[in-house]
């Protein structure tokens, strides 16, 4: 039961992540790259501050603050300075390359920090799941390699380690408790630097982009991470870590229905085969 409301909860945090690359792109195509990453987090952190005030959450122990500074390191600073920059100079398509690899990266930073142990066939769906993504995304044309690269390999590795440590924290302190107090930390650095990339005339930026810095501050930097640090603190970093596995197909499916952009049956096929050895790895055991 635990681990189905683990899963549950992870497929929710998945779905909201699912916009963050496009969002981004829009955002970044009229603001600077500096500007949508630093602001995204200082206004999700003016937020969290808000509701930890409103709610009067009890303050994270020590041990809970040890965990919850490499995770803001990780998911507040690292992961949104890296993509945003990246998308700057590679499509979001391409960004899904590299990001396929995120599930075993999440896996790996399970098995070191919460000291999870998956089996040797929870690997191998693992492995065959990040293969089939990465085959779907090089077949729509996403397959030459970008100066990006080397930034979304990086975010990767701030993202898996960020997601581990604030689901350890999540533990005890609360999944959206841990997002919010990661966010808390970074307030000092965040309110003198983050206003001084702000465009001159607020007013001559697109709506367009306007939305899609809202979407990442409010959604991708904030609120989903109280689904997905509640399911992977209740159904295990690896185990659901593996749903986002499934984050590129969900990015399709919502610009076919927000854009009108068309559905190709391979893409179908692939979220199909996707789907079942999501499955297959979910029916592994893997030890915590």
């Amino acid at each position: 039961m635990k681990a189905s409301g683990g899963l549950f909860w992870g497929l929710i945090g998945v779905a909201a992540f699912s916009l963050t690359l496009p969002a981004t792109r829009a955002a970044v195509a009229a603001l600077d790259p500096s500007m949508v990453a630093l602001g995204r987090a200082l206004g999700a952190a003016l937020l969290a501050a808000i509701v930890l005030a409103v709610t009067r959450a009890r303050l994270p122990t020590r041990a809970e603050w040890r965990l919850l500074v490499p995770s803001a390191a990780g998911v507040v600073f690292g992961f949104p300075l890296l993509t945003t920059w990246a998308m700057k100079y590679a499509p979001a398509a391409h960004g899904a390359v590299v990001l396929a690899i995120l599930p075993l990266a999440t896996a790996a930073a399970g098995a070191i920090v919460a000291h999870e142990r998956p089996s040797r066939g929870f690997w191998i769906a693992a492995l065959t799941g990040s293969a089939a993504v990465a085959a779907f995304a090089l077949r729509e044309g996403a397959g030459t390699l970008h100066a990006a690269d080397a930034a979304l390999l990086a975010a990767v590795l701030c993202a898996a380690f960020g997601y581990a440590f604030g689901a350890r924290a999540a533990v005890t302190l609360g999944s959206w408790q841990s997002i919010s107090w990661s966010l808390i930390l970074c307030l000092p650095p965040l309110l003198p630097i983050a206003p001084l990339f702000m465009p001159d005339d607020a007013s001559a930026v697109p709506v367009g982009a306007w939305l899609g810095f809202a979407y990442v501050a409010l959604v991708s930097q904030y609120l989903g991470f109280f689904a997905w640090y509640r399911g992977l603190a209740i159904g295990g970093i690896a185990r659901v870590g593996q749903l986002q596995l499934l984050q590129p197909f969900m990015t399709i499916v919502a610009s076919a229905i927000l854009l009108g952009e068309a559905v190709s049956l391979s893409m179908v096929a692939f979220a199909v085969i996707v789907v079942a050895i999501v499955a297959v790895g979910r029916a592994m055991p893997v030890a915590r």
